[in-house]
């Protein structure tokens, strides 16, 4: 088992919800935390809570020209032991309404963005011995949902590339590979999300608030980095289901997402009427 102790850990997305749940729970067993997103204020609303030591440092995910020096900078002060890549953006639009730059808008931010803050480290990583790289993806990232086909076209490739990085670097370079999979988790993710237009939902949805704690997504998080878990499914009933499912039985999981998929369109039509 791997001790969180002593290693720096790198979150993004850490100012709320699952990330901020994450720094707070490392920062408990000993990791020094390096917090990243938009907001300096969030993130030193989020530094002022950690037991432990806690560095700042904000940037703008999509700003590719400024990344390798936040890379720079990061690794200036100590090797990123453990890099999580958690910072993204949902959906809730139909894919009939959805203008084509909401597609390239919640791609760059949710699979561009993560590779290419992970491509940046990895000769480091590869220099210092290892590390630990968690890509935080969704049930979304295996299960094509209704009103999420840009979110869905971004996570299932998150994971795919996760697991390809895998094979490369595992064994080679002792840089290990975690892809999670949560399901509803009582954060903003909803109220967050894009619409057609691309505009922010500004609203959450029951199945959402009625979810998990982050901090017990966060603490499962944490014990799948200290066993090396490959993949780590935090999801419950229906939602873990499906995920299983659409392997184990593929027609009969195709059947039950098709008929869901009809009922939630009709009713968002019927809402609009």
């Amino acid at each position: 088992m791997t001790s969180l102790a002593g290693k720096t850990m790198w979150v993004t997305g850490a100012s709320s919800g699952i990330g901020r749940a994450i720094a707070e729970a490392a920062s408990s067993r000993g990791a020094r935390i390096i917090l990243s997103g938009r907001r300096r204020d969030a993130l030193e609303s989020v530094k002022a809570s950690l037991p432990g030591e806690g560095l700042v440092m904000p940037f703008e995910a999509t700003d590719y020209e400024a990344l390798e020096g936040v890379v720079d900078e990061a690794w200036s002060i100590a090797p990123v032991d453990i890099l999580v890549n958690n910072a993204g953006i949902s959906q809730r639009s139909l894919a009939e309404d959805t203008k084509p730059e909401v597609y390239r808008d919640l791609i760059d931010i949710d699979l561009i963005a993560p590779i290419w803050l992970t491509q940046l480290q990895l000769p480091r990583m590869i220099a210092a011995g290892g590390a630990h790289i968690v890509a935080i993806s969704s049930i979304a990232g295996r299960v094509g949902a209704p009103m999420r086909t840009a979110y869905c076209a971004a996570k299932h490739g998150l994971i795919g590339y996760m697991d390809a990085l895998r094979t490369e670097t595992e064994l080679r370079h002792n840089i290990r590979v975690t892809n999670v999979l949560p399901g509803s988790v009582a954060t903003d993710v909803s109220r967050n999300a894009l619409t057609a237009d691309g505009s922010r939902r500004g609203r959450s949805d029951e199945v959402i608030d009625a979810g998990d704690d982050p901090k017990d997504c966060a603490a499962a998080i944490l014990k799948a980095i200290e066993e090396n878990v490959p993949e780590l499914i935090f999801a419950k009933d229906t939602e873990r289901d499906l995920a299983v499912l659409r392997h184990a039985d593929p027609e009969g999981f195709f059947n039950i997402i098709a008929e869901y998929g009809k009922q939630t369109a009709e009713a968002l039509k019927a809402e609009e009427i």
